[in-house]
């Protein structure tokens, strides 16, 4: 008996969680009305059951609307004891005409909606404070010339806390578009409300002549929004899919014009600036002269920017480098830049002159071609090379004069007597030496040692292949070899082979990169450049290893022998 009462009453409460549902209400909103033409907003219709989604025809939506992504989302809500089911839809819709127009009724199941009266407006005619999300873009100039940077500026203003989301760049025919620079996060005001505003720039370079057209950059994404669902305790921020668009933009694109000499180039200001060793008076004949010549042109393309040449004199080689090319963003203006190395190395002694560098460019403010201009600089340079006629030493000139014999008589006295002095404090010290059976380290040879060293450093950086690293250890190893500080030119007047081995080394190097900048077999040039830098790296060895040799011989003894034979 009690059982049974048991399965009753666990009937009559399933009967009571889980009633029969049906279908008895459709209900259709719109998240705003008016709405601006063009713009999206959000179409929600609910139902009260649990319903298959494609039971819901929209297609007479597409008369009147442009019909974007569409999200289904299901619940459930029990509330003393009483299940509470729903399906919901929701479409994003943008009106293809302003004016008054309706969202038509909805049926399932023999069950309709009430068809929605909307008004909609001209765009921008909506007050701001009432748009939880818009796009605003501008263009720098509503008139420019081919090849000339537009500046695209796009900003998302957003009233809502963003989910997620996509900008997409705007569209345009018969030009090219890129972003420049990252996008810039920040917060505005507008009429008293604050709006989160991120803003990003692109840079569009027009190929032809006319009227080019720019289809406003585009948002959609989601944001999450209080929910508008009534009966519950606690409030709850839901998902919901926006879109919208930037306004269509044109601007009228001129040719070059015809009176324009030189390369063209179109900008807002264009500079021209070197780095030049300022500090040095003199150069030396066969010593690098590094120069570096910068163009900077505000509100132009990287790609537009022309090449810079530099006609030297005969008795100056110039082995520039490859250029580079940038574009950064600098007080909110873009800025290219343009920028060449060159070694120049003089083969000559004298004075000579840098012509000065013009860069013509097209200022589209005043309509007029200008010139961007590098005045011309004056160099001096002095022979670095020794002379091919070795100096005759200057005691060979005294050798053959006659003192008389009683002069050379005293100078022998004087001499025996300090060979004896000298060969006593020796045998004094040996004995020394020997009684306290100490070894002690002898440091005499200290310099050479060193010099080994930096013999070895020099090797290394021959077989890297550095040429600025073979000069560095070069100077520091005849610095070590002769107790004094030793520059370039001090180590070539030390001998004529070292000189050579030396010029010759500068200019393999130098001569490489012209190679290999010149030569239409860029790889075959770089094997026979490396081949001869690497063949002038060991002739400069062979050559410092002779003069180590030769530096390294005893020297005759300051001193006559006492029993000479």
């Amino acid at each position: 008996m009690v059982i049974r009462q048991f399965f009753i009453l666990l009937l009559l409460a399933i009967g009571v969680v889980n009633p029969a549902f049906a279908l008895t209400k459709i209900e259709a909103t719109v998240d705003r009305n008016p709405v601006m033409l063009g713009e999206y907003f959000v179409l929600n219709i609910s139902v009260d059951d649990e319903i298959d989604t494609g039971k819901l025809d929209t297609s007479a939506l597409l008369r009147d609307f442009i019909v974007g992504r569409t999200s289904v989302s299901r619940s459930t809500q029990i509330m003393n004891f009483d299940a509470v089911k729903e399906t919901r839809w929701q479409v994003l819709l943008a009106p293809k005409q302003k004016g008054q127009l309706t969202i038509p009724a909805f049926s399932i199941g023999g069950i309709n909606s009430a068809p929605i009266p909307l008004q909609v407006v001209e765009t921008g005619s909506q007050p701001a404070q009432m748009n939880n999300l818009f796009i605003d873009a501008k263009v720098s100039t509503d008139e420019a010339y081919v090849g000339q940077l537009i500046t695209y500026k796009v900003k998302l203003y957003l009233a809502v806390e963003l989910q997620r989301g996509v900008l997409s760049a705007p569209v345009i025919e018969g030009g090219q578009i890129k972003q420049v620079g990252e996008d810039k996060d920040g917060s505005e005001i507008v009429d008293g409300r604050r709006y989160r505003v991120i803003e990003r720039t692109y840079g569009i370079i027009p190929d032809l002549p006319g009227q080019i057209n720019i289809k406003g950059a585009t948002f959609a994404g989601d944001v999450l929004v209080e929910s508008q669902r009534r009966g519950g305790m606690f409030g709850f921020n839901e998902s919901r899919p926006m879109q919208a668009g930037a306004p269509s933009l044109t601007v009228q694109v001129n040719p070059a014009p015809a009176s324009f000499q030189g390369q063209w180039l179109v900008a807002d200001l264009v500079v021209l600036k070197e780095t030049f060793p300022e500090d040095i008076k003199e150069f030396t004949v066969g010593s690098p002269i590094t120069r570096t010549i910068t163009l900077l042109a505000s509100n132009a393309d990287e790609n537009s920017l022309p090449d810079i040449s530099q006609a030297l004199p005969e008795e100056l080689k110039l082995y520039p480098e490859k250029p580079q090319r940038q574009t950064f963003v600098r007080e909110a203006q873009i800025v290219s830049q343009y920028s060449v190395s060159s070694a120049i190395v003089p083969s000559k002694a004298g004075t000579f002159t840098l012509p000065e560098v013009k860069v013509p460019w097209w200022n589209p403010h005043l309509k007029r071609q200008e010139t961007a201009t590098l005045p011309a600089r004056t160099i001096v340079v002095k022979g670095g090379r020794v002379s091919d006629t070795p100096t005759e030493p200057t005691w060979q000139a005294n050798a053959t004069t006659d003192n008389g014999w009683s002069w050379a008589s005293s100078v022998f006295a004087t001499l025996w007597l300090v060979t004896m002095i000298v060969w006593l404090i020796t045998f004094i010290a040996w004995r020394r030496a020997l009684k306290n059976q100490i070894t002690a380290p002898i440091a005499l040879n200290s310099a050479p040692a060193t010099a080994v060293t930096s013999l070895q450093g020099l090797e290394q950086a021959c077989a890297s292949g550095d040429v600025s690293h073979i000069m560095l250890q070069l100077q520091r190893y005849f610095s070590e070899l002769e107790q004094t500080p030793m520059t370039l030119d001090k180590i070539a007047e030390q001998s004529l082979p070292l000189a050579q081995a030396i010029q010759q080394l500068q200019l393999a190097a130098y001569g490489a990169k012209a190679d290999v900048n010149h030569t239409d077999n860029a790889t075959t040039s770089t094997s026979s450049a490396n081949q001869h830098l690497s063949a002038q790296c060991t002739a400069l060895l062979n050559v410092v290893k002779a003069y180590k040799r030769q530096h390294s011989k005893p020297k005759s003894a300051p001193l006559s022998p006492l029993n000479p034979q």
